[in-house]
């Protein structure tokens, strides 16, 4: 039973370290102090369910992951949609930092461009219909099969043309992380 606990810590790190999150980022999402997650993770405090649970949660990995039990059971990922105004997103990440990937369809009321800035690094796939980007007061439209990547610290937009929705993946970094895959610009009819 001690060789069980005192393993604990360490794969807390491990696994939070793999999904490249920093123990702030942790502390947010669980509600547990940045001190007592460094606790945990260097052995000095002992796990506990209350202290297990909302980590297993933030990070997406059953309880059973954690502890180093055998793994069993069901791997497939069942998510909800959440609706966001215009938008249906799902998530397809739900760990605290790092990268984060999303599934999105954009209805056609989304379509007046409304520019904005923030930190970060965001990769658009689209799998159906078009988008409309805008990107640095430049614009272009991205059919099915088409990629764009950018800094989000550029003033950008991306929508739908207000003809169909559009269905892209989106997958968000941190700064600096880059996917290096681009799109050309379409030339509008």
């Amino acid at each position: 039973m001690e060789d069980v606990l005192a393993a604990v810590g360490p794969r807390l790190k491990s696994i939070r370290r793999r999904r490249q999150c920093t123990l702030a980022a942790l502390s947010q999402a669980t509600g547990i102090s940045v001190s007592t997650l460094s606790r945990l993770e260097s052995g000095q405090r002992k796990p506990s369910l209350e202290l297990l649970l909302p980590i297993a949660q933030a990070h997406q990995v059953p309880l059973d992951e954690l502890v180093g039990a055998p793994p069993v059971g069901d791997p497939r990922v069942r998510l909800k949609p959440v609706r966001h105004g215009d938008s249906t997103v799902v998530p397809l990440t739900r760990q605290p930092g790092g990268l984060q990937a999303f599934k999105m369809v954009i209805d056609t009321h989304r379509s007046t461009p409304e520019p904005r800035t923030h930190e970060g690094y965001e990769w658009l796939y689209v799998l159906s219909g078009e988008l409309r980007l805008v990107l640095a007061g430049r614009e272009m439209v991205l059919g099915k099969g088409e990629a764009a990547e950018f800094d989000t610290r550029l003033p950008h937009w991306f929508g739908s043309t207000g003809e169909a929705p559009v269905e892209i993946l989106s997958l968000f970094g941190p700064q600096g992380e880059r996917m290096h895959v681009r799109a050309k610009p379409r030339e509008r009819p």
